[in-house]
């Protein structure tokens, strides 16, 4: 099934409402671009789903495996450098703890499963992004 989002933007700054039909949550952009900095800005969504996928993956291989973890948490840090043509190269950093009582070789394995967990393998993939046309 696709995934949908609708974003409705404020008057404010750059705020938007935005959607998937069930949820919201308010975007914007800082200060600094002119926005009000009141809500997540689009490349703090980005790496916010990537951390979120990262740790979801964690406490469901755990949890597959029937192994006793605690709270798990992640830092994730991304530095965007503008190249020849105006490219952009994303480099992110990631730093997970994973509380409870594992073996060396089952926290490797957590950690090995948050670096193939989906939105990782989504970003590092192929994307096809169409034109922008008018809503109707």
């Amino acid at each position: 099934m696709a995934t949908k989002i609708n974003i409705k933007n404020l008057q404010e700054g750059y705020q938007s409402i935005i959607s998937n039909g069930r949820h919201s949550i308010v975007g914007d952009e800082p200060v600094a671009s002119k926005g009000t900095d009141l809500g997540f800005s689009p490349t703090d969504l980005v790496l916010a789903g990537l951390a979120m996928c990262k740790v979801a993956t964690v406490r469901f291989i755990a949890r597959k495996n029937n192994w006793e973890i605690g709270e798990v948490n992640a830092d994730l840090e991304q530095v965007v450098k503008r190249g020849e043509a105006g490219k952009l190269s994303t480099s992110i950093q990631v730093a997970i703890k994973i509380e409870g009582d594992l073996t060396d070789e089952q926290r490797a394995e957590l950690l090995h499963q948050a670096d193939r967990c989906y939105v990782h393998r989504m970003i590092e993939g192929e994307w096809d992004i169409t034109e922008a046309t008018t809503l109707a």
